[in-house]
């Protein structure tokens, strides 16, 4: 049986996973400023239905993204308070 982690290690790999994974929030907010910029040109050009699918997706995108960066947040203060 493997032993587990202790100390420096495990929030050194927890550093890691919110690395990698705030790239993915950011690359979700990119997406929802696609969608925003979608949704403003169909509307300025009278597609009302195709505005109103795209501001929703990227009403949705935004608060996932939005919710994934509050919880690293917390992950990130509690894993500093841990080391110090």
């Amino acid at each position: 049986m493997a032993a587990l982690p202790r100390g420096r290690e495990l929030f050194a790999g927890l550093r890691l996973f919110v690395a990698t994974t705030a790239n993915r929030g950011i690359a979700m907010l990119k997406w929802a400023l696609i969608f925003f910029v979608v949704s403003l040109i169909a509307g300025f050009l009278g597609f009302s239905g195709v505005s109103a699918a795209t501001a929703g997706i990227a009403k949705i995108l935004f608060y996932i993204a939005l919710a994934v960066f509050l919880i690293f947040l917390v992950l990130a203060f509690m894993a500093g308070s841990a080391i110090v």
